[in-house]
C-alpha cells in the first residue's frame, strides 16, 4: 500500500533519528523493509514522494495508442480507441481506455502547443470589427456590428439588417464617428466584402476597401486565420453582446417589438461596457478613449460615398425605386441621383446640397405594391389620388365680369355647375347687374351663401340680400334636406290628444 506524504515524512524523520532502519519502522509504525526502500530512494537522488505507476493491463496497446493519437493529431475519441484495442484482444473496461486516450492527448497537446508572441495594442493604431447573429424582429432575422478600439478596449454595437458592401460601410463610418477618429488600421477578417480571393495565400483586396480606406486615412488589414491575439478582443465583444442582446433562458430578455426598441438596447449596452471599468486596463473603456482620441486622425466631414446607400436615379415624377417600391422625393431633384440606405425600419434617401450630402427624405419600408407617396412632396399637386376640382379660368367677358366679384362668385360657379343648376350663364349676367346696384361686398356674400345653403334658384340671390339687409349677416346656414323640415311641429296635436283624454 502507497504511504501518504505525511506518512513518508515521518519515516525520513524516524530514521535520522535512530540511523536504523528496524528503530524507524518501530517508531514510524511500518515494516522495516518500508523504511529501507523509501530511504534508498531518496539517497539515490528521486523523489519519494512520486507514486510508482503499477502496470495495466492497456499498456501492451500503449504504442498503438500513441500511433492513432498523432496520426488524428489529438481528435481521436477514447470509445473508438476501445473498440479498436478490443478487436486486437483487449479486455479491459471502456473506462480505462478513456483514461489513457486522455493521457495520451494530455502529452500530444503538451508537444504540439502553439507558441506566439503576445499582441501588445497601441492607442490609435487598431480598430477590429466583426459580426455575430443578433434577434429576430417581427420574424426578421438581424445581425450585430460590432467594433472594438484595441488600446482603450472602447466597443460598438450597430444593429443592422445584412451585411452587404454598403451596410458595412456606413457601420464603419458610425464606428469611427462613434470613436471620435481614425485610427491606422481597421482589421477583420476575411469576408468577401473585404477580401475577394487568395493568390498564393495572399489576399486580394476589395477594391472598394481600398477606396473607403483612403477616404478615411486607414488601412484595411485582415488577421490571419485562426489567431486569437490579433482579433480576440473584437470576438470577446461579439460573445458578450450576444449574451446581452440576443434574448434567451438566461438572460430573460423579452422579444423585441420593433427594430428601434433593439437598437436602443444596443445604445444602453455600450454605454454599460463603456462606463464600467475593464478588468484587464483596471480603467472604465471611455476615460482611456479621451487619452486615445488625441492619437487618432480626424475625420473627413462627409462620409464615404459608398456609406450612403445604394445610388437610384429620381424619375420625372420625383420619385425613386427601391426594392421593386416607388418612394417619393422632394422637389428640385428631378434627374439627379440619390442615395438609398436601409436604416432600422426605415429607407433613407440622401442627395447632394449645396451645403454638401444631406438626408432628403425618410420613408418607412414598404413591400412591392404598395408605393410610399407623400403629398409635401407634391406642393402643386394637392389632395393626393382624389379626384380635383377644376379651377374657374374665364374665357369671356361675361365670365371674367362674374368671376370678378370675388371669391363667392368662384365658389358659386363650382357648387352650382356641381349640382346641375339651369341657365348659370343668365343668373350669372344677374348677379353682375345686381353688384353694379347694391355693389360687389354684399353680392359676394350673397353668392357664397348661396353656394353653402345650395340655393341655386333665379330669385334665390336677390332674396338673400334683401335678407341680409334686414336681418344682418347671417348666422349658421341651415341646409335644406330629409334631415330637415320646414313644416311646424306636432306639440299641438299632443295638446289636443290630452284634452280629449280628458
Amino acid at each position: 500500500m502507497t504511504k501518504s506524504d505525511r506518512e513518508i515524512m515521518e519515516i525520513f524523520e524516524a530514521f535520522d533519528l535512530t540511523r536504523t532502519a528496524w528503530s524507524a519502522a518501530q517508531l514510524a509504525g511500518c515494516d522495516p523493509k518500508t523504511v529501507a526502500r523509501y530511504v534508498e530512494i531518496r539517497d539515490a537522488g528521486g523523489n519519494p514522494l512520486e507514486k510508482t505507476a503499477r502496470p495495466k493491463a492497456i499498456d501492451s496497446y500503449l504504442e498503438k495508442i500513441e500511433e492513432w493519437v498523432d496520426r488524428a493529431k489529438g481528435k481521436i475519441r477514447g470509445d473508438v480507441v476501445h473498440r479498436k484495442i478490443t478487436a486486437m484482444g483487449y479486455r479491459g473496461s471502456e473506462r480505462s481506455t478513456r483514461r489513457t486516450v486522455a493521457d495520451v492527448k494530455a502529452a500530444w497537446h503538451a508537444g504540439h502547443r502553439r507558441r506566439y508572441r503576445p499582441w501588445i495594442p497601441e492607442p490609435g493604431m487598431f480598430l477590429q470589427w466583426d459580426w455575430g447573429d443578433g434577434p429576430l424582429v417581427r420574424g426578421r432575422k438581424t445581425l450585430l456590428f460590432c467594433a472594438w478600439l484595441a488600446w482603450s478596449r472602447f466597443r460598438v454595437v450597430i444593429p443592422v439588417w445584412d451585411q452587404q458592401l454598403g451596410t458595412l460601410t456606413w457601420c464603419i463610418d458610425q464606428a469611427l464617428r462613434a470613436v471620435g477618429g481614425a485610427p491606422t488600421y481597421l482589421l477583420t477578417d476575411n469576408a468577401k466584402t473585404v477580401t475577394v480571393e487568395h493568390v498564393a495565400g495572399i489576399p486580394v483586396r476589395h477594391p472598394e476597401m481600398i477606396a473607403l480606406g483612403r477616404h478615411y486615412g486607414c488601412k484595411v488589414e485582415t488577421c490571419v486565420p485562426y489567431d486569437p491575439e490579433s482579433k480576440g478582443g473584437v470576438e470577446a465583444t461579439v460573445k458578450i453582446a450576444k449574451a446581452d442582446l440576443v434574448p434567451t433562458d438566461a438572460n430573460l430578455r423579452p422579444a423585441y417589438g420593433s427594430f428601434g426598441e433593439l437598437q436602443a438596447a444596443c445604445a444602453e449596452f455600450c454605454a454599460r461596457v463603456n462606463g464600467r471599468v475593464h478588468r484587464e486596463t483596471a480603467e472604465a473603456p471611455e476615460a482611456r478613449l479621451a487619452a486615445e482620441r488625441e492619437m487618432l486622425h480626424p475625420l473627413p466631414e462627409q462620409a464615404y460615398a459608398l456609406a450612403l446607400g445604394e445610388e437610384r436615379l429620381v424619375g420625372d415624377d420625383q420619385t425613386i425605386r427601391f426594392g421593386s417600391v416607388r418612394y417619393s422625393t422632394p422637389p428640385g431633384h428631378w434627374g439627379t441621383r440619390v442615395w438609398c440606405r436601409v436604416a432600422g425600419e426605415e429607407l433613407v434617401i440622401t442627395a447632394r446640397t449645396a451645403a454638401g450630402a444631406a438626408e432628403i427624405a425618410r420613408h418607412r419600408l414598404s413591400v412591392p405594391g404598395s408605393p410610399v407617396i407623400l403629398d409635401e412632396h407634391y406642393p402643386d399637386h394637392p389632395g393626393g389620388n382624389g379626384p380635383r376640382q377644376p379651377e374657374p379660368k374665364p374665357r369671356t367677358e361675361a365670365e371674367a365680369a362674374f368671376l370678378a366679384i370675388g371669391e363667392g362668385a368662384h365658389r358659386w360657379l363650382t357648387e352650382a355647375a356641381a349640382a346641375g343648376a339651369s341657365r348659370i350663364r343668365s343668373k350669372m349676367a344677374r348677379a353682375v347687374e345686381l353688384a353694379a346696384v347694391v355693389g360687389e361686398a354684399r353680392t359676394d356674400a350673397a353668392l357664397g351663401l348661396a353656394a353653402v345653403a345650395g340655393r341655386f334658384a333665379d330669385g334665390d340671390l336677390a332674396s338673400i340680400i334683401d335678407h341680409l339687409d334686414a336681418e344682418g349677416p347671417a348666422g349658421d346656414v341651415v341646409i335644406a334636406d330629409e334631415a330637415h323640415s320646414a313644416q311646424p311641429g306636432t306639440s299641438a296635436w299632443s295638446r289636443l290628444g290630452a284634452r280629449g283624454g280628458a
